[in-house]
């Protein structure tokens, strides 16, 4: 309750000391909230045991209500600070779910062929595998001449389905791999199976000769569904490298190496590999939609 303008408290006269006397006069007025006014010149007796917990004495014997208002602030705190975190909640489960939907999500390019049933009498091997690329690789090697060896990734994709290809590492179940050609790069994917939960992973390739003749296989891109995380696979991938070379030797000399060592840590090779007894070079690679198309030369 608050009290008239310029009002000022003097003690009453007689016995009674629990009852105080409220005039008006020359006073400061109280700051605070506009007051209820009372008639000029008019006395008003107030007992200060029944006076309300809803007022207190202020500077200058004003009365000022605290409880109520203090109450009322108290509650809008409590409903705000309920309220931001209602909404908070709200958007910490939107980025949950968006990251989830994110990385489980299905590129429309990826459509591995399913495999085959395993038939225990019948041939593993493709035949555009041992009648097509290994018998032209074999015989231009053995020719001595310049020679290309064409590349269609829709028979690949039928070799690959054929073998049954599979991995498990870590927990992790990889398989259904796809290798597709689009132009300047090589994009490889498959489903890692983690507890039951498959991620479809991407890895783009763009693979290049420097004027050394020297091959990098760079990773241009690596994707887990939609999400990119080239950077991360890279930092992550330099790191796998050197704990590597430091676990022990490495033959830096074989060619499996020298591809992961490109692949991991940018680190060009000479392409130079073995062909039954003879060595071939590749000297140039065009990838267009569907197709890549290895130059080779015999080499030694």
């Amino acid at each position: 309750m608050n009290l008239p303008f310029n009002t000022s408290l003097t003690p009453a006269t007689g016995g009674d000391r629990g009852i105080q006397t409220l005039q008006t006069g020359a006073y400061p007025t109280c700051p605070g909230p506009a007051t209820k006014h009372f008639r000029p010149n008019v006395r008003t007796t107030i007992i200060p045991a029944i006076v309300s917990s809803k007022t207190e004495f202020g500077v200058g014997g004003c009365f000022r209500e605290t409880n109520s208002s203090q109450g009322r602030t108290l509650a809008k705190h409590k409903k705000s600070r309920r309220k931001k975190l209602i909404i908070w909640l709200l958007v910490d489960f939107t980025i949950a779910a968006l990251v989830f939907g994110l990385l489980l999500y299905k590129p429309s390019m990826y459509n591995p062929i399913a495999p085959a049933a395993v038939n225990p009498d019948g041939e593993r091997v493709h035949p555009y595998l041992s009648h097509d690329l290994m018998p032209t690789l074999y015989n231009g090697a053995q020719d001595r001449r310049p020679f290309e060896l064409v590349v269609l990734d829709g028979k690949l994709n039928e070799a690959i389905a054929q073998s049954g290809w599979l991995q498990e590492s870590g927990g992790i179940i990889l398989s259904a791999p796809e290798i597709l050609f689009a132009p300047g790069r090589i994009i490889l994917m498959g489903t890692a199976d983690v507890q039951g939960a498959g991620f479809v992973i991407t890895i783009e390739l763009g693979p290049q000769l420097n004027e050394d003749g020297l091959l990098n296989i760079n990773v241009e891109k690596v994707k887990i569904g939609a999400m990119n995380i080239t950077m991360l696979a890279k930092i992550m991938g330099k790191k796998m490298y050197r704990d590597r070379l430091e676990a022990g030797p490495v033959d830096t000399e074989d060619l499996r190496t020298q591809i992961v060592a490109s692949l991991l840590n940018e680190e060009p090779f000479e392409p130079v590999f073995l062909v039954d007894d003879k060595w071939v070079r590749l000297t140039g690679v065009e990838i267009t939609q569907g197709r890549l198309i290895a130059q080779l030369v015999p080499v030694r």
